[in-house]
């Protein structure tokens, strides 16, 4: 299905971005990875090469358009097409609402939203000629709230609400749309700070017992992604959580309050 299409991944340093890139090159497919960190996405590069897949690293910061922009065309002028564009760089702000000052909350909504939409709406022009693909990095955190999770949460239900308003805006066009919503997935985001920086001494307080590896959920991803899926939900906690978070809202209320308050002297 993806031999020889030209997928261009976002956040590909690590995670879920990385290992996708991996698997889109294993299926046959020749990537563009995009992070920050040039050092790790060279590396990555080497070894999707090594597998005799073509590969290309462009640093971009998705907050920065002129950058995005750059990105789409160098992809071009490389590959000559693009065929799937992956919306996934994002990280998580943390902290009470009253402790977050309006720079955290810029800083949140900048990448995980504007960087997302800004990312798409370059790719989009050439996604058109290739009936091609959009996806878009959500969260089952945007069904489920959780204290001191407001920013990211907010983030990634704004990322679901433009999920559901690109399909609308494509249909008929070619090109199809998927937002993935991930439970918790082996990743670097438990160790990355409210400024974006990669704290490799910090230790991930996630549940270890519910943490999927990436290559497991991507390969869950892939297929949704290959049979133009408008939304899935990845791991069976999340599936659980996400329902509950939708339908019963309440539930998600009452069994986080009870758990916060303090207990009885």
């Amino acid at each position: 299905m993806f031999k020889d299409k030209i997928v261009w991944i976002t956040g590909a340093s690590s995670g879920i971005g990385r290992e996708m890139a991996i698997q889109f090159a294993e299926m046959g497919a020749h990537v563009a990875v995009s992070a920050r960190r040039k050092e790790r996405l060279e590396d990555l590069v080497k070894e999707i090469e090594q597998h005799g897949q073509k590969a290309l690293a462009i640093p971009c910061d998705v907050t920065k358009e002129e950058e995005v922009e750059q990105a789409v065309k160098q992809i071009i002028s490389y590959y000559g097409k693009l065929d799937v564009a992956v919306a996934n760089a994002g990280f998580g702000v943390g902290g009470k609402i009253e402790s977050l000052n309006a720079d955290d909350w810029r800083r949140q909504l900048d990448v995980n939203v504007v960087g997302l939409a800004i990312t798409i709406k370059h790719s989009l022009p050439f996604l058109r000629k290739s009936h091609g693909r959009v996806v878009l990095m959500g969260s089952v955190a945007a069904m489920i709230s959780s204290p001191k999770g407001a920013p990211y949460g907010a983030s990634k239900a704004a990322v679901r609400a433009i999920g559901q308003v690109v399909s609308m805006e494509l249909h008929g066009s070619g090109v199809s749309c998927t937002t993935i919503h991930p439970g918790f997935i082996e990743s670097e985001i438990g160790q990355v700070d409210n400024n974006g920086i990669y704290r490799p001494e910090w230790q991930d307080k996630r549940p270890k017992n519910l943490i999927w590896p990436a290559n497991k959920a991507v390969k869950q991803m892939l297929k949704g992604i290959k049979n133009r899926k408008r939304e899935i939900i990845i791991t069976g906690h999340g599936k659980v959580l996400g329902f509950i978070g939708k339908h019963f809202p309440g539930m998600i209320h009452w069994a986080t309050v009870k758990k916060l308050l303090p207990s009885p002297n």
